[in-house]
């Protein structure tokens, strides 16, 4: 690559991260700041959930009874229920996983080309004009040859358990429930989120109103953080870009 063109590629990561710069440098002493608590139908990008449901049933009324229709309970239910509820939700994960994978590829060819016989020596005495070297038994020759190895391994291993608090944002046709909980936590500083979203059945949620993570359909679990550590730990803006540009 020329060095026009490296100089021209850092001068574009460099544009790039101008602003993202300029913000850390005007909080440099200064501890991560918390994410103000909003509603999380309005962020950008926000989509209510849809689902495949099953055909409504109409509500049945009994008269004179003093059970209420559609509880679980003689008494009222604590349980999250409705849009704007809360709920716990106890997130446990313990994933492992190793692989080892191995490949190896080899090939080779080769191909000759000529003539011989009579046919062979007029068409030798016919080029000879040309070039002295022809020989008609041997016009082309013609290998190739190509090998390929590779090698991966994965060893991981991931545990968490924690409990985050989660509202309810939207109760589907069914009954089920999308939730979504936020956390954050900050240490010195460096600041730890955690996010957990999905979808609840209401049977699923216990009687102290609190749901394991593994009950949760289409879940989204996230356990990450930013500040001084997670910067360090990053690579710099230029090099992610040339990883990304570079061919090889």
């Amino acid at each position: 690559m020329k060095l026009s063109h490296i100089i021209t590629i850092s001068l574009m990561a460099s544009a790039l991260s101008a602003c993202g710069a300029g913000e850390r440098l005007k909080n440099i002493g200064k501890e991560p700041a918390l994410s103000s608590i909003s509603n999380p139908t309005t962020q950008k990008g926000y989509r209510p959930v849809q689902m495949p449901m099953p055909t409504v049933q109409p509500a049945a009324y009994s008269p004179n009874s003093l059970w209420q229709t559609g509880a679980r309970k003689f008494f009222k239910d604590q349980r999250a229920n409705k849009v704007g509820d809360i709920l716990t939700v106890a997130v446990s994960i313990t994933d492992s996983a190793k692989m080892d994978n191995t490949s190896s590829r080899s090939r080779s060819g080769s191909d000759d080309v000529g003539l011989s016989g009579s046919v062979g020596s007029v068409l030798t005495s016919a080029l000879s004009g040309i070039s002295k070297d022809i020989d008609a038994s041997s016009l082309a020759n013609a290998s190739s040859s190509s090998s390929s190895e590779g090698s991966g391994a994965i060893d991981r291993s991931e545990t968490i358990d924690t409990s985050v608090a989660a509202v309810v944002l939207q109760v589907l046709p069914n009954g089920n429930l999308v939730i979504e909980g936020r956390q954050e936590i900050r240490v010195n500083f460096e600041v730890r989120e955690i996010l957990v979203a999905g979808i609840v059945r209401p049977e699923d949620i216990a009687s102290d109103n609190t749901i394991e993570s593994e009950k949760i359909a289409e879940a989204r679990i996230a356990y990450g953080g930013r500040g001084q550590l997670t910067d360090v730990q990053q690579p710099r803006y230029g090099q992610q870009v040339m990883d990304i540009i570079l061919p090889f």
